[in-house]
């Protein structure tokens, strides 16, 4: 069995010209072809006759003709084609054929295993014959090459076309009816310069077989993988065209990139709920894939008919080309204010429609713009072609996009228009959802912060408050912060968390702080004491929430100050610790903010504050046990409450977010940051860049300085918070 090849097979005349050589070598009575990527063995008619096979019951793979070679010449015959695909070389071997009458046949096969692209053997073509035939060789030849069905054709050592077959005869027709004898370069001048006269000159000189793909243009306008190795005369050539092949490639790399390029558009427009950040990554997905610069434009509120260019603005613009990026930026600051009334951009506005501008799109839009620098700068810019398209979501324009294409790249069509109308589509529904969601976060954080007092600022110590809404805009309302000075002058500070993340917990959370607060201001009570009376209060009046608390209370006496520590008292009903922190310097704890720039880390000592006993949740039951804990704090400790989501991540325990939180407060403190740069770090490094939670926080720092008047507190009183 023999394997089908470019290289000549049976002629030992060395004046023979290589093609003959490749005809009589190969004595083709019978041709075939076995790709050895699908294994398909493809046998012509002589062939069939040779086994007396029928081709409808024959199975077409080397198994099957395994099984018509005698048994006793199996192991030589696959020995020969094992070394010719290891080689990429040529295949011969002589075996018996097993007939249907049960005769025997002596068969001569010969043949070349071809390389694929990465250069291993991909087919194996050949031809075979009865050893008995009396057909002549030359005879033989011109069979297996009229009857190949691969273009092939081969050239002398002077350039010259020596043969060409009937396929090829038919591919390179459009040039010459008969071009043996003619000088390829002359024929096909346009090859000159191309892969096609460097990889024949290559396979020529360097006397190796090359493969390749190339276009040659009118009049052949085709796609072509070649292969071409060396002859002794010349070169042996087989040519496919594969212009088809190429096309269907071409549309679904193109539909490829399509997709990966909506893809790309819709995680963009919908990874941030900040619209104008997600349409500035618009433009820049959208260059040069789509075009060569562009402008998106954000429609603030429902257009109407006065068309006010104060709903329009300009985010985001691009440029393919980095040195014109100035330009377009320029263009874009100053666009909206040059446009006259008629301008595209306010016809797409008004109708929704998109508007195609195929040619001259450089007169046609400065004819709208008003004369001076802006419509300058779009000349100099000098783009060919435009779409103008409507960005709708929600019913409603939410923006636009401007693209244009210079005139060295195909116009814009109606064919993009579909593309971009998608784009169109996704871009304009999650600009709606994010204005939409913008108007929903401001209006709850609105509603929030309304509850959420400034906090008092006693002379010994600095309180500091923060808050930080959740990413989506159903989650308001659960978490609070508060800060008071009690009738008998210490200061309160409490943190809180009502469970849920809804309005219902917003309204639940602002009756708690008020109920806390109040019964805190009545009854001058200590921190556990308050939670006690809550617990009652919350059942009496059937408020159906529960929420996890930390009350402090910040409080000395005389001696205390004296002794330069704040005494701080807290009941904890289910929340995350306290943490306090001290910076050691050598004569004690001092205040951060008294540092002189940075301090050993190992200086700065953070604890959590847990509570002697844990209590539960906060209106659970109505007489819950409630107990307190008691710290002496040096001047200059800073004290840090704090909601859940602050520390609280997917796949991580509440422990590991504390020891996170308590890192980064070691970090900050060495800084030697104030007490508000403390919190903006701590918010800085701990949060995510979505939040799912809202987080409170609040910080305390005690003076390390006594600020205070101790002669307005009578030596009787017991805290002088």
């Amino acid at each position: 069995m023999a394997a089908p090849g470019p290289t000549p097979f049976g002629s030992s005349d060395a004046d023979d010209p290589p093609w003959l050589r490749l005809a009589v070598e190969a004595a083709g009575v019978g041709v075939f072809d076995w790709d050895l990527a699908t294994g398909e063995l493809r046998w012509d008619d002589q062939l069939h006759e040779l086994f007396q096979r029928d081709r409808a019951t024959f199975a077409g793979t080397i198994a099957a003709f395994t099984e018509c070679v005698h048994p006793d010449d199996r192991d030589r015959v696959d020995r020969a084609h094992a070394a010719a695909i290891s080689s990429v070389g040529e295949y011969e071997a002589e075996y018996r054929v097993m007939l249907p009458s049960g005769r025997q046949r002596w068969v001569r096969a010969r043949g070349r295993a071809l390389p694929g692209p990465d250069g291993t053997a991909a087919r194996v073509i050949g031809a075979a014959i009865d050893s008995g035939t009396g057909a002549s060789e030359e005879t033989r030849a011109f069979t297996v090459l009229e009857a190949m069905p691969t273009a092939f054709f081969a050239l002398d050592r002077e350039w010259r076309f020596s043969y060409v077959n009937p396929v090829a005869q038919r591919l390179l027709g459009a040039v010459s009816a008969d071009p043996v004898g003619e000088v390829i370069w002359e024929l096909f001048p346009d090859a000159l310069g191309t892969e096609f006269e460097r990889s024949y000159r290559r396979a020529a000189t360097r006397r190796e077989t090359i493969t390749f793909e190339a276009y040659y243009p009118p009049p052949l306008d085709d796609w072509y993988e070649v292969r071409v190795w060396p002859t002794s005369d010349g070169l042996s050539v087989y040519f496919l065209d594969i212009t088809e092949r190429r096309a269907a490639q071409e549309t679904l790399e193109r539909l490829a990139r399509r997709s990966s390029l909506l893809a790309a558009v819709s995680e963009a427009l919908t990874d941030t709920m900040d619209p104008e950040a997600g349409v500035a990554r618009l433009a820049g997905l959208l260059v040069p894939e789509l075009c060569d610069w562009c402008i998106v434009t954000t429609v603030d509120g429902e257009p109407d008919s006065s068309m006010s260019r104060r709903r329009l603005r300009d985010i985001g613009a691009w440029h393919a080309d980095p040195d014109l990026q100035p330009a377009v930026d320029q263009y874009a600051a100053g666009r909206l204010g040059a446009l006259r009334d008629e301008a595209f951009l306010f016809r797409v506005l008004r109708s929704g429609e998109p508007i195609l501008i195929e040619s001259e799109a450089t007169e046609r839009i400065s004819a709208v713009l008003q004369p001076g620098t802006v419509r300058d700068v779009y000349r100099g810019l000098a783009p060919e072609s435009a779409v103008l398209m409507a960005l709708r979501g929600h019913g409603r324009t939410t923006g636009l996009l401007t693209l244009f294409r210079a005139a060295e790249r195909e116009p814009f069509s109606r064919d993009d228009l579909e593309i971009l109308g998608d784009i169109g589509g996704r871009a304009g529904l999650a600009l709606g959802n994010a204005q939409a969601f913008a108007e929903q976060r401001d209006l709850a954080e609105a509603l929030q912060r309304s509850l959420l007092t400034a906090p008092p600022q006693p002379d010994h110590l600095h309180v500091v408050v923060r808050y930080e809404p959740a990413t989506e805009a159903a989650k308001v309302g659960g978490d609070w912060y508060d800060s008071f000075l009690q009738p008998g002058g210490s200061t309160n500070v409490v943190i809180g968390d009502v469970i849920g993340h809804d309005t219902a917990a917003a309204a639940a959370m602002g009756q708690m702080r008020s109920l806390l607060r109040g019964i805190a201001m009545t009854t001058d009570e200590g921190p556990a004491d308050v939670l006690r009376r809550m617990d009652a209060v919350l059942d009496g009046l059937r408020v159906d929430s529960s929420a996890s608390v930390v009350v402090a209370r910040f409080e000395q006496t005389e001696q205390e100050r004296a002794e330069r520590v704040t005494r701080l008292r807290w009941s904890n009903a289910g929340h995350p610790p306290p943490l306090v922190v001290m910076v050691h310097g050598d004569d004690g704890v001092i205040d951060p903010a008294d540092q002189a720039g940075r301090v050993p880390a190992a200086a700065v000592e953070v604890r959590e504050l847990w509570a002697d006993e844990t209590n539960m949740l906060l209106g659970l039951f109505p007489d819950a046990h409630r107990t307190e804990s008691v710290a002496s704090l040096p001047r200059g400790s800073t004290v840090l409450l704090y909601t859940d989501g602050l520390v609280e991540r997917r796949g991580e325990g509440l422990e590991q977010g504390i020891a996170r939180l308590a890192d980064v407060l070691r970090e900050v403190a060495a800084e030697g940051l104030d007490l508000d740069a403390v919190c903006d770090e701590v918010l800085r490094r701990m949060l995510p860049e979505r939040p799912e939670d809202d987080i409170a926080l609040v910080a305390v720092r005690l003076h390390r300085e006594d600020r205070s008047r101790p002669a307005e507190a009578g030596p009787s009183d017991p805290q002088l918070g």
